[in-house]
């Protein structure tokens, strides 16, 4: 009888190793290691019959026919609706919201006439109709549910009764008898997504998974699930809070730029349709270290508001803690501040946060943080009217942006009466009424404008 082959198998990021190991040598993570048995045949691979290479020229575009939601703010950030036969992968912290937005997508998709098939691989029926209670479902609500763990039993399921879409909640728990491994391990969350991908293609059905996250904050069996689906989305925030933020990792039919903005309400998520307010909320007069700026999130201007801590340092090494912001650009801001301008950050500790969650990409945040840590080292509070935007360069320049009238306009609906841009966008600034705009080529040009 011929022995079985063992590997030992990271579950961070699917390292190999002959032996089991403490501490995996690649992502350097520990007791990650477990025991999984190799069969040299799991599935067979039916061979396709009559496929036949195409010229490029010779292939017709067709007509992109994407299945919506009901909810603007998911539908936008996938890029404008379901597209049939495509794989989402939907991922966050436990507790974050993933089940109830499966569900509420469910309930808006069977109102508009489509089947959806829930597979609730953690929750029994009665659970799941209590909680369906809670976000106000309808009895009427026309959602095939199965309680079901089996890959098998789900993939019969979906083949007689071809719904339009599919839920699987999760996909942690799915499994395959023939695979001798547990549920939840890297060899049955791969196996198990290939054949959903693969009856998605071929019945053209659109499947929404749910994946758990491990402790680094990644989806549990990760980049191999990322590879085969077509989008990941990650939904975001505080579970003591109230917001939620959902965001595009991937996504082959849509930007990754995008993002959806919820609230967390007892009757479920709840759309946040001008996400700015609900960030600003807060009386911001008389605050040193607070700054409010501009940042462009794919197809929309989303004001925040930036903040900075700065404590004298009493240890000999300077802490720095970012949130939201690029930690390496918050230290070149450090940098310029102390060196350029005489700043004495370097015996000071610095935190910089961009409330409400919020993560900002792009260096237009670069001048509202640098003001913020010279407020709170002046203990000075920059005017609550006033928003700067802006890009800053080594020799403490200040540097263009791009898309600087959307930003004006969005500052002037909010109420701002003041906002300083580069003078780089000089050129391009059209005339707004009702709020005065400042260009400035230097960093010290926004300090003394702030009054700092």
């Amino acid at each position: 009888m011929k022995k079985a082959q063992i590997a030992y198998i990271c579950q961070n990021c699917e390292y190999r190793a002959p032996k089991w190991l403490g501490k995996c040598p690649q992502c350097e993570s520990y007791n990650t290691f477990t025991e999984e048995i190799i069969q040299s045949k799991r599935y067979e691979v039916k061979p396709i019959i009559g496929a036949k290479p195409v010229l490029f020229s010779d292939i017709e575009l067709k007509d992109e026919t994407r299945i919506k939601t009901g909810i603007e703010e998911y539908d936008r950030a996938i890029g404008g609706g379901l597209v049939p036969g495509s794989v989402h992968l939907l991922g966050g912290d436990p507790g974050i919201g993933k089940s109830t937005l499966t569900l509420q997508i469910a309930d808006q998709l069977s109102k508009n006439g489509h089947k959806i098939l829930y597979v609730s691989a953690e929750e029994s029926a009665a659970q799941l109709k209590i909680r369906s209670a809670r976000l106000g479902i309808s009895n009427k609500s026309s959602i095939y549910v199965i309680c079901e763990t089996q890959l098998d039993s789900i993939r019969s399921c979906v083949r007689d009764l071809e719904p339009d879409v599919v839920i699987i909640d999760s996909i942690q728990m799915i499994y395959k008898p023939e695979i001798p491994s547990a549920p939840g391990m890297i060899t049955q969350v791969r196996e198990c997504a290939t054949f959903m991908t693969h009856d998605a293609k071929e019945m053209n059905t659109t499947f929404i998974i749910i994946g758990h996250i491990t402790k680094e904050g990644t989806i549990a069996g990760p980049k191999t699930l990322e590879h085969l689906v077509d989008a990941v989305f990650y939904l975001e925030g505080d579970r003591y809070q109230s917001f939620r933020i959902l965001r595009a990792i991937k996504n082959r039919y849509g930007p990754t730029s995008e993002i959806a903005v919820f609230e967390m309400t007892l009757k479920g998520l709840e759309e946040v349709k001008n996400p700015s307010e609900l960030f600003l909320s807060e009386n911001r007069d008389g605050r040193t270290g607070s700054v409010v700026t501009a940042s462009l999130v794919g197809s929309r201007v989303l004001l925040s508001e930036i903040q900075s801590l700065t404590s004298p340092c009493h240890s000999g090494f300077p802490s720095r803690r970012v949130t939201g912001l690029d930690h390496q650009r918050i230290h070149q801001l450090i940098a310029v501040l102390d060196s350029k301008y005489g700043f004495p950050l370097s015996h000071n500790d610095v935190f910089v946060n961009v409330v409400g969650g919020i993560r900002i990409e792009e260096p237009s945040a670069d001048l509202p943080a640098a003001i913020a840590i010279a407020s709170s080292l002046k203990r000075k509070s920059v005017d609550a009217s006033t928003c700067t935007i802006g890009e800053v360069g080594l020799s403490g320049e200040v540097r263009p942006v791009n898309q600087i009238n959307l930003r004006i306009n969005e500052a002037k609906k909010l109420g701002f009466k003041k906002i300083i841009v580069p003078k780089g966008n000089s050129k391009e600034l059209s005339v707004i009424n009702d709020i005065k705009v400042l260009a400035v080529s230097q960093l010290i040009d926004a300090i003394d404008l702030c009054n700092l």
